[in-house]
């Protein structure tokens, strides 16, 4: 598919590609341009990876889940096939009572801190359904947005990005200066509507303006490319395996206002339509290559497939080596004998552990641990995955 752009946007739109060549420059060019006034945001491509040699290599990854839709306090941490699972029970403090507890809600929202050497990374990694379960679990987890050197969205629904608008007003001038945030394409802009038999409605619009606002640097990552130093992206993940791709929403081609993707960086099959079922090519998975472990791979809801997500992965760092792969796998629609192959498809890919969250769906949950019951791990809001040393 043509993933190319042509023309100059003559407007204020926030992903034009002459922005996107002159922000290639580097930083000092954009502060150059910012300076002049001739743009209303910040926009960059994501350093892509052309071999595995590119692929960066971390000594350890954490993960915390900080907005999930299950919580069990009394869940049990301790060591899982090399995995440090740190559980997070009650907020509880010496002579104070507690005012304040985990919230769960359908939606994800995952906090990344790499380490290589003597330096750190972290990202915020999606944002959940609305921003009062997204502070508040931040909170208690004690994350500091200040420290933060990314964030990244997965893909436009707004159970990934419900939460970000309230995250950056509550975060007015603690983000660093021109954070990025990386995201897949512009697909990522477009309205949506909820297209789930009996619940059809709007479910939203990723806000330009906000993002605007608080200063971020807007960062495509089509293909295969770094993130943050550290990990890296998939780029779109080809639907090679048997399986199949659910449209639970319908994506609307156009602006209205600030507030939709501009029809002409869309692809060529996509940007004459008025509405198109969404088959989440600007979905990506995430990976982390942990030294002397292997790939992590994070699907926020693998729209694309598991088993298809982590195979992009494995080509984009060429190893057959994985760790961990864990995040939403979006099977709780499919039908059981589909939800056992793709549990059988994935054992083959040989992962050490499995962790899957959000719309995976406890049938495959079950099929999981009967499977593969000591690659499971249940995961659990708050709680905190350590993939290395």
């Amino acid at each position: 598919m043509d993933r190319t752009h042509s023309g100059l946007d003559q407007g204020g739109y926030l992903g034009s590609p002459q922005r996107r060549r002159l922000f290639r420059a580097g930083v000092g060019s954009l502060a150059a341009l910012a300076a002049g006034g001739l743009f209303a945001g910040r926009v960059a491509e994501a350093k892509p990876i052309a071999s595995p040699a590119e692929v960066p290599v971390v000594d350890r990854v954490a993960v915390r889940v900080v907005t999930d839709s299950y919580h069990h306090a009394f869940e049990r941490g301790g060591t899982i096939a090399g995995v440090q699972v740190q559980r997070l029970g009650f907020a509880v403090a010496p002579r104070t009572p507690p005012r304040r507890t985990l919230q769960n809600e359908w939606g994800l929202a995952l906090h990344i801190e790499s380490t290589r050497g003597g330096e750190t990374r972290q990202v915020l990694f999606d944002f959940g359904y609305t921003p009062e379960a997204l502070l508040n679990n931040l909170l208690l987890a004690g994350i500091d947005a200040s420290k933060l050197d990314a964030l990244a969205l997965s893909h436009g629904h707004f159970d990934h990005f419900g939460g970000l608008v309230g995250f950056l007003d509550a975060n007015k001038g603690k983000l660093r200066n021109g954070l990025p945030f990386y995201l897949g394409s512009e697909e990522c802009f477009c309205s949506r509507e909820l297209n789930v038999p009996g619940e059809a409605g709007s479910f939203g619009a990723l806000d330009r303006e906000a993002i605007r606002a608080a200063g971020l640097t807007v960062t495509f990552a089509e293909r295969p490319s770094v993130i943050a130093d550290h990990g890296f992206t998939t780029g779109r993940i080809a639907n090679e395996s048997f399986e199949r791709v659910l449209s639970p929403t319908r994506m609307a081609v156009g602006m209205q206002g600030a507030l939709g993707c501009a029809p002409e960086k869309l692809s060529e099959a996509k940007r004459n339509l008025t509405v198109v079922p969404d088959d989440f090519e600007h979905e990506q998975a995430t990976a982390f290559l942990v030294k002397d472990r292997g790939l992590v791979v994070m699907t926020s809801c693998g729209h694309r497939g598991i088993v298809n997500s982590v195979r992009a992965a494995m080509r984009v760092a060429g190893t057959d080596r994985v760790h961990a792969v864990l995040g939403g796998f979006h099977l709780a629609p499919h039908p059981i004998d589909y939800q056992r192959q793709t549990a059988m498809e994935l054992k083959k890919l040989n992962p050490d552990v499995v962790i899957p969250m959000h719309c995976s769906g406890e049938a495959f949950i079950g099929i999981v641990q009967a499977e593969m019951p000591n690659r499971f791990i249940r995961s659990s809001t708050g709680t905190r995955f350590v993939f290395g040393a």
